[in-house]
């Protein structure tokens, strides 16, 4: 019996088996061995994959993922200046196209991908090569036809099945591996969907008799396992219904709802796509940051675009690799409290807006 014929028998047992408290350790043991046995499938079925490459250039990146068709390559023209070929037929794209979309002082670049579908994760059409990029860029847009609504339920599962975890952060679990004790488990919270027994049953399923383990938030097992295999890439997206030219409001607006969409727009007919230019910059939360020199006015033609949560440190590092160990003290002006006070923490966190006159020694 071959790897993946053992994963469908595991996997319809899980299907079959009701959740409860009496199950959870069993359950919890299956997954583990499905989770095992995929990655073994993989590292086998990567040998030889050639990676969807395209060099990253900008401020941000964001990938367009969708079934062929679905119009990522006219949404691309329109929101870039790129010209990524458009046809009325399946598989246009064979290569990664990327555009530059300039909004609110960034440089973003978009990367129309080719269309997937079921299977691709395993490796079905180009989709080992789709992934591949998926996993390096910042923010991944996903594309569905508002005729097809369907395929948004393949999309999920493939970008799942491909290591992907989109919307949500890793949890806060710390595994480290011992020499020897044992396995030991400590629990910040009181958890209430995986237990001390279930997390030992799955690290000695991967082969992990002596660690020390340390949840700090309650979390599933299927989430557990994620942090175990620690291969998994967690970023934002967004799910974008395409051509709701083609059919009445009304049934726009229903599939729209159906499947959770983000935004709705038609790329043929110029329908909100200032309005997804300004989903995709707050998404990948970037920020203008202001610099100025002693003596003279700030540069607000030229701002620096970073992150939210920044630091002066992290501006420091962006700016020049040797500013950090020469940094002395930064003055800061910003509309709320700061009027050019002297700072000398490079932990302090900026805000968007901020101008900052950087003093080294």
């Amino acid at each position: 019996m071959d790897n993946t014929e053992q994963i469908k028998e595991l996997e319809e047992e899980l299907r079959v088996t009701k959740y409860n408290k009496r199950t959870q350790h069993h359950i919890g043991l299956v997954k583990a061995k499905i989770a095992r046995l995929k990655e073994q499938r993989e590292r086998r079925s990567k040998q030889g994959v050639k990676v969807c490459s395209v060099r990253k250039s900008g401020d941000a990146s964001v990938s367009i993922i969708g079934f062929p068709s679905v119009g990522k390559s006219t949404l691309l023209n329109i929101l870039t200046n790129a010209k990524s070929k458009v046809a009325a037929y399946e598989f246009t794209t064979l290569t990664a196209i990327p555009g530059l979309m300039h909004y609110n002082n960034a440089n973003i670049q978009l990367l129309d991908l080719p269309g997937v579908i079921g299977g691709a994760a395993k490796g079905i059409g180009r989709g080992r090569e789709v992934f591949s990029m998926l996993r390096i860029t910042d923010l991944v847009l996903i594309l569905v036809d508002v005729n097809h609504p369907e395929h948004y339920s393949v999309l999920k599962r493939e970008i799942r099945n491909a290591g992907l975890r989109l919307n949500r952060k890793r949890p806060d679990v710390r595994i480290k591996k011992t020499a020897k004790d044992g396995i030991r488990v400590g629990f910040t919270v009181r958890p209430t969907k995986i237990d001390e027994t279930t997390i030992k049953l799955i690290l000695k399923e991967f082969k992990l008799n002596n660690a020390e383990v340390l949840i700090r938030e309650d979390i599933n097992i299927d989430e557990f396992i994620d942090c175990l295999e620690d291969n998994k890439v967690y970023a934002p997206s967004l799910v974008v219904l395409s051509k709701i030219d083609t059919v009445s409001k009304g049934t726009a607006s229903g599939v729209s709802k159906k499947i959770n969409a983000d935004i709705a727009i038609s790329a043929e007919k110029d329908v909100n796509i200032d309005k997804l230019k300004e989903m995709i910059y707050d998404k990948l939360g970037l920020i203008n940051i202001f610099l100025k020199q002693p003596g003279k006015k700030a540069d607000f033609n030229v701002p620096l675009i970073m992150e939210k949560g920044c630091t002066i440190g992290n501006v420091c590092e962006k700016l020049h690799k040797d500013f950090i160990n020469k940094f002395k003290f930064v003055r800061i002006w910003n509309s709320k409290k700061f009027s050019g006070q002297k700072l000398l923490r490079l932990e302090h966190r900026l805000d968007d807006g901020d101008v900052l006159e950087i003093h080294l020694k």
